[in-house]
């Protein structure tokens, strides 16, 4: 058993009787009301999820075991010659809440080097695809393809025991994160550099050997850890991580449960945002007519495009009322790394301006930028210009998060999820009534 496996089973024995004594003792406590407008808006802020992984904060922004991203960033081991941690050492924290020392960091490389060997047939779904599938499908296909190799599935079905159901899935997610940046990079290189494949360097870290199979060049390997970071968990009520959480919850292995959180995570309303958010930044450069960006001109060609009926995409978010923390964290990368780009500095002056115009129009509730509106500008700068792929890098970082939160959910127990429904007759009965009295 390795260090990081033993130290999370210790974890886990000191956290169960927290949940078990909450259920047993106090499960009848009221801690929130569910109003008409939640039941018909998505269930927008219901409090009926737990996660110890992260914390979404309105005004302070995401804490990832407590931590918000830049306390995250400093505490954690970097890589050789790296300004960001690895993804390894960001694996320890995010499972155990604790920063890994050098010894353990190492051993965590060593086992993911262990598990990476993606199954030769996993390729051979992906080649057998059309070439114009999106890049999700091909992603989302692949992970289920290696269903059969899940380790939890084969527990299920020889000796099932609930409280040591989190041991098998440990293994099936360490497996798949450390597989991910393989299938992703394979995929890039399939469908967008004519299948010139680049095999992977096992001496590399996870972020340095995706950017080497990626064929790209430092600092993009910065790039990647910083990315998938800041990708990686953001509570489990977002639509990928609580898919994941849902399908998981009915005892289905990681294989299943990441792929529909993955499918999630393709829609333009999550995932898929930050293409969008690209797309418009480019066409509102054309609209500039090749004029250096300004307070001034910027501002007359936002008031333009809400004017038109359309949105700023990359403004607001459904919970923070603040500049998204992973927002700032990509910009303090470019301001150091590409501060001369033309796509930054228009980012940059959006941000001076968007908030103020938004705020005057006073339609939004957060007029501040998330975390799309710079990654993808960033992205592009290093020459990975196809939109359609950018949702597959937020998939490898948010298969961190929703993984580690899916040993946790096995690891606690967690019961099947199963929310009452009601009908609109109902609805308008209580809403006659003042309130529900049954």
């Amino acid at each position: 058993m390795t260090k990081l496996k033993q130290r999370l089973q210790e974890r886990i024995e000191a956290e169960r009787p927290r949940t078990a004594r909450l259920n047993k003792e106090f499960g009848s406590v009221v801690i929130d009301q569910v109003t008409i407008g939640q039941a018909l808006g998505g269930a927008r802020d219901v409090k009926c999820l737990v996660t110890d992984i992260s914390y979404l904060d309105p005004q302070e922004g995401i804490r990832i075991r407590g931590k918000n991203i830049p306390e995250t960033f400093a505490c954690l081991p970097k890589g050789s010659g790296a300004e960001y941690p690895t993804v390894e050492s960001f694996w320890h924290f995010i499972l155990t809440g604790e920063a890994p020392d050098a010894d353990e960091v190492e051993e965590i490389e060593a086992d993911f080097k262990y598990r990476a060997k993606v199954p030769p047939y996993v390729f051979d779904v992906i080649r057998a695809l059309p070439k114009d599938t999106h890049p999700m499908v091909m992603l989302s296909s692949a992970i289920l393809s290696m269903q059969r190799e899940s380790k939890f599935t084969h527990f299920y079905h020889h000796g099932f025991k609930k409280d040591r159901a989190w041991e098998t899935m440990y293994e099936d997610a360490s497996d798949l994160v450390a597989r991910l940046p393989e299938i992703a990079a394979f995929i890039y290189r399939w469908k967008y550099r004519n299948g010139q494949i680049i095999a992977p360097d096992t001496k590399l870290d996870f972020g340095a050997n995706f950017a080497h199979m990626m064929g790209f060049a430092k600092p993009y390997d910065d790039v990647a850890r910083m990315y998938f970071i800041l990708h990686s968990d953001h509570e489990v009520g977002n639509a990928s991580a609580h898919t994941t959480h849902l399908v998981g919850s009915t005892l289905s292995d990681a294989y299943y449960s990441l792929g529909a959180g993955l499918c999630a995570l393709a829609g333009p309303l999550h995932g898929l945002a930050n293409q969008e958010v690209l797309d418009w930044i480019q066409k509102f450069k054309e609209k500039l007519g090749g004029a250096e960006p300004t307070e001034d001109n910027v501002k007359a060609a936002l008031w333009d495009t809400l004017n038109a009926g359309q949105v700023i995409p990359g403004y607001g978010h459904a919970v923070l009322r603040r500049t998204d923390p992973r927002f700032e964290a990509q910009l303090q990368f470019a301001e150091k790394h590409l501060p001369d780009d033309a796509l930054f500095k228009l980012v940059r002056t959006i941000y001076k301006v968007a908030p103020g115009v938004l705020t005057e129009q006073g339609k939004t509730k957060n007029p501040w930028p998330n975390v799309d509106a710079a990654s993808g500008m960033i992205q592009w700068h290093y020459g990975l210009r196809e939109y359609d792929f950018y949702t597959v890098l937020f998939g490898v970082g948010r298969a961190i998060g929703v993984l580690a939160n899916l040993v946790w959910d096995r690891a606690l127990g967690y019961p099947l999820e199963r929310p009452k429904s009601v009908t609109t007759d109902m609805l308008e009965k209580w809403a006659a009534a003042g309130g529900a009295k049954e």
